[in-house]
């Protein structure tokens, strides 16, 4: 069977029903008035031997010895699930070691000839023609080719692009493509530098908050940087902590000028769980900053999107 090997099929079936009931579900067995004999406390009919581990369930004429067919004609288990559970569980199966995959190299997009497909997208979205024009110029922003996707691009010291986020222009059934170049590394996030010196950077769960941001300040006044996502837990779940954003640590590492962090997640539940837990790793070192947007759900993409609909609606009424 193609989801299961060979060897753990085999490995499956060397393992009785007693010797998995006896291991495992010892609460099940209790002893019957036969002779080296023993019954299922949840199935009165089902009888087991304990010396060869034959074991039959009258009420439905089925039998068997190992503990694969146990867990599969009386449990029900999926025959791949129970091989997987019981060749994990035999010391006599070693799993094969499998051939390490070498890490892709991280390759750039290829750029489109033009940028009228990311400006109508990121315009559309409330980002200035000014804080596109300043990412634009700087080769952190771009469009890729074939594709259209709006390409974010995170470098190094040197200004060698290591990190790129994509998002795609073209939303189909209410469905956007974003994923991370393959090869990226995440502590070379997406950041928007300032045009002067600052001991500021702002910090955002997406590269086109940072956009957002800028467009709505209209100062290159901070460093702008993108965390590329969170991993926070759901509203209602165990409270984790969260580890130091690799971004936010290797940005800090090669600019020890910084003296200020603002915080600028989302304002729902996974961006005030992070806001909390970037404050309380940093607050000892820097001065913090909660920048978070002002409308409950909402972030600066958002807000940078009303307030150009705000701006069209305006317009429209001065005429």
């Amino acid at each position: 069977m193609s989801w299961v090997t060979e060897e753990e099929i085999q490995a499956a079936r060397e393992m009785t029903a007693i010797e998995y009931l006896r291991r495992y579900e010892p609460n099940r067995l209790k002893k019957s008035s036969a002779r080296n004999e023993w019954e299922l406390v949840d199935h009165d009919s089902f009888k087991i031997n304990e010396i060869t581990s034959k074991w039959h369930w009258k009420s439905r004429d089925i039998g068997g010895i190992s503990a694969l067919n146990f867990l599969t004609k009386v449990d029900g288990m999926n025959f791949p699930e129970a091989v997987r559970l019981l060749a994990n569980e035999n010391p006599s199966y070693i799993p094969p070691e499998l051939p390490k995959q070498e890490p892709k190299p991280f390759v750039l997009p290829e750029k489109n000839g033009s940028i009228h497909g990311i400006r109508r997208y990121l315009c559309g979205r409330g980002i200035s023609e000014n804080a596109l024009r300043y990412c634009l110029q700087l080769g952190i922003v771009y469009e890729s080719s074939p594709y259209h996707n709006a390409v974010f691009v995170g470098t190094d010291e040197n200004g060698t692009g290591r990190y790129a986020f994509l998002r795609g222009i073209y939303d189909r059934e209410g469905k956007s493509f974003k994923m991370e170049q393959a090869g990226s590394e995440k502590k070379y996030g997406f950041c928007i530098p300032p045009t002067k010196e600052t001991h500021r950077v702002a910090v955002y769960e997406a590269c086109i908050d940072a956009l957002a941001h800028l467009s709505l300040d209209g100062r290159a006044d901070k460093y702008r940087l993108s965390l590329g996502g969170i991993s926070a837990p759901k509203e209602g779940e165990h409270r984790r902590e969260m580890k130091k954003p690799q971004a936010l640590e290797h940005f800090l590492s090669i600019h020890p000028e910084i003296q200020e962090i603002e915080i600028c997640t989302d304002n729902d539940f996974a961006g005030r769980w992070a806001c909390e837990h970037i404050k309380r790793n940093y607050e000892g070192g820097y001065h913090i900053i909660e920048n978070l947007p002002q409308i409950e759900g909402a972030d600066y993409a958002d807000l940078a999107k009303m307030k150009k609909e705000e701006k069209r609606k305006l317009k429209e009424k001065g005429r």
